[in-house]
Order: C-alpha cells, then sequence, then structure tokens
C-alpha cells in the first residue's frame, strides 16, 4: 500500500541572485588620485580605506577660511567693544543716538561674517574629509575603474559627473528574486492568513545541488501582479556567511503554500510512463495486476507525492515490476516504503 504521511505542498521556482547592498563609490571631491587601498575582489570591513584623492588643495583651502574665521572673530571683538562704548556714552548723553544704531549695525555684520567663516571652515574641512574615500559596509569589491595619477571629478563640483571609481556589493547576506504565478500567490496568502505576516522559510537548491540544501526567508512580496506575465515579484532573504552566493546566480526556490495533510507517496521506481501519462501497477481481486492512472506531484522525502488516482487501501507494486503485466496473476509479498526526512 501507499505511505501515507502528513506532507505540506511546495510550489517551486526560479529565482536569481541579487546583493542587499550594492554600491557605486563616486567621490565629492576632485583630485588627484594618490591611494587605492584593496586588491580587486577583495572582502573589506566597513570603514577601510578604498580611495585617497590628493588632500593638498584642500588643506590649503581650509587653512584660508580658518585665517578668515580669525579675522572674522578679532573684528567681531572691535565692534562689541565699539557698541559697548557707544552704549555707554549714549546714557551720559555724550554720543548720540545715531551714533548707537551705527554700532549695533556693525556688530550685527561682524556677527554675520563670523558664521559666515565658520560655515567656510566647515565647509572646507567636509572637503579634505571626504578626500578619503572608505567602505560603507563590509562587502566584496569589484575592479578598481581608476588608477593612481589619474584626475578624478568630484560631485560638488557639478561641472561634470562624478567619476565612478569600483562598486561594492554586501555579502554576509543576499537576496533570492524569484516571480509566483497568481495562484501559487493566493494559496500562500490563503496560508498565511493568520499568522499576519508574510515572512516564511523558503528552501533553496543551487544550480549544482540536487536537493535543498540552504534555507532562506521570504521577506517581501510585491504590492501589483504584472500585467503581461500574470506573475508577481517575490523575493527571499538568505545568509552568505561561506560566500558560495554571488549576484547574478540561479537558485530553485520551494515555498510552502498549504498546511500538512494527509498524502500518499511511493517510490519512483513503482511508478511507470505511459504515453502522456503515468501508471501504477497495483494488486487487484484474485490477485491480479491492476494498472491505475495517477496524477504525480514533486518528490519529498525521496518519495514521489501521489495527487490522485490511488488511495491508502491499494495494494501497490513496488518491486519486480518488469517481470510483471496487466492481467497476470501473481503472488503478492509485503514491502515497506521508507520516507527520509531531509531528502528531496
Amino acid at each position: 500500500m501507499p505511505l501515507l504521511r502528513d506532507v505540506d505542498s511546495k510550489a517551486q521556482f526560479l529565482g536569481q541572485f541579487s546583493a542587499v547592498d550594492y554600491v557605486e563609490l563616486r567621490p565629492q571631491v576632485g583630485g588627484t588620485l594618490t591611494h587605492i587601498g584593496f586588491k580587486d575582489g577583495d572582502i573589506v570591513e566597513k570603514g577601510e580605506l578604498l580611495f585617497e584623492i590628493d588632500p593638498t588643495p584642500y588643506q590649503i583651502k581650509l587653512s584660508e577660511a580658518t585665517a578668515q574665521l580669525k579675522s572674522a572673530v578679532a573684528h567681531l571683538d572691535l565692534a562689541n567693544r565699539e557698541k559697548l562704548r557707544a552704549t555707554t556714552l549714549g546714557r551720559t548723553g555724550a554720543g548720540t543716538t545715531q551714533s548707537v544704531d551705527q554700532r549695533n549695525a556693525e556688530f550685527q555684520a561682524a556677527q554675520a561674517a563670523v558664521d559666515n567663516a565658520r560655515a567656510m571652515v566647515r565647509d572646507a574641512q567636509f572637503d579634505l574629509d571626504h578626500c578619503r574615500i572608505v567602505a560603507p559596509f563590509k562587502g566584496r569589491m569589484g575592479s578598481h575603474l581608476a588608477s593612481i595619477g589619474n584626475l578624478i571629478a568630484g560631485s560638488r563640483a557639478g561641472a561634470s559627473p562624478a567619476t565612478l571609481l569600483a562598486t561594492i556589493v554586501s555579502t554576509d547576506r543576499i537576496y533570492l528574486n524569484f516571480d509566483m504565478s497568481e495562484a501559487d500567490l493566493r494559496d500562500f496568502l490563503l496560508l498565511h492568513h493568520k499568522i499576519q505576516t508574510l515572512a516564511s522559510i523558503v528552501d533553496v537548491s543551487l544550480s549544482d545541488e540536487a536537493g535543498f540544501t540552504h534555507q532562506g526567508v521570504l521577506d517581501f512580496v510585491d504590492n501589483s501582479i504584472d500585467r503581461s506575465s500574470g506573475t508577481i515579484h517575490a523575493r527571499a532573504t538568505i545568509l552568505n556567511e561561506d560566500l558560495l552566493l554571488t549576484p547574478g546566480g540561479f537558485a530553485r526556490v520551494r515555498l510552502q503554500t498549504t498546511p500538512p495533510s494527509p498524502t500518499l507517496l511511493l517510490p519512483d521506481a513503482a511508478i511507470l510512463p505511459d504515453q502522456s501519462q503515468h501508471i501504477v501497477l497495483t494488486v487487484g481481486p484474485n490477485d491480479t495486476v491492476v494498472p491505475k492512472p495517477v496524477q504525480l506531484g514533486d518528490l519529498r522525502g525521496g518519495l514521489r507525492v501521489i495527487r490522485s488516482g490511488l488511495t491508502s487501501t491499494d495494494r501497490v507494486l513496488i518491486d519486480s515490476i518488469p517481470t510483471v503485466a496487466p492481467g497476470l496473476k501473481i503472488i503478492p509479498h509485503t514491502g515497506s516504503i521508507r520516507f527520509v526526512s531531509g531528502r528531496d
């Protein structure tokens, strides 16, 4: 008899990996590239120095801005003293209201000059700091697209597009993107309606693997179905601590769409192809061989899911099949069917 076991239904899709984080490294300031701190393809840590642009012009600019700030502070100090003196004289009647107003205006202008000079210092310091380009996160570097000695254009200048120096992708996690049919989406949403979340474990099989050896979490389903294809985009996130998964690669995805229910299972060896259908040889009345057409599902526990065509009480031939034929009377014996957990 077929093995009866509670098995959930799972749909399979073809997915493609993409990086969780992908950044094009472009400088905010321009100048001569003086240092490259990585080798193409290196894994770099967050904050690690990747590129350095000649800081000399920006150090000069910072020195000029600092000197202007000192001068503005000195003028502010003088304007403050003159304002206090004019105010004192005005109280005693030795000065005029016009003189007091003029000194107040000069003080406010000096204060504005100090504020402007401080902004110029911050601006110069910003440029100087951004002569060093560091890794925004831990990831794998692409190839460098500029060499030491090249003149680099920065984004702050605005005269030309900023030079692309390299790209970096995150490595510790990776996305697996795939498309679900409308029917699979409906089954999935019905299954998870009571959970109030789309989070679900997905099984992943790489292109060179026979089984589903990786797992991820489905964390995104798009908000509309594509009218041209009738599918909806979905995405799972998978840990990539061993760095075996690469953006752009392909993998099979398996997603649970129905809760576990009693399911009939048979070994593939007991199922015979017959033109456009599949049949299973059963033992009928008087121990005669009776073929039955069946509808097949996916592999679970090393066994084939039988969707329809059999009952749990049918006696099925699982060995010596090449030696029998429909209508032949046989002497049946009891066999066993094993479900191997973790094998699909």
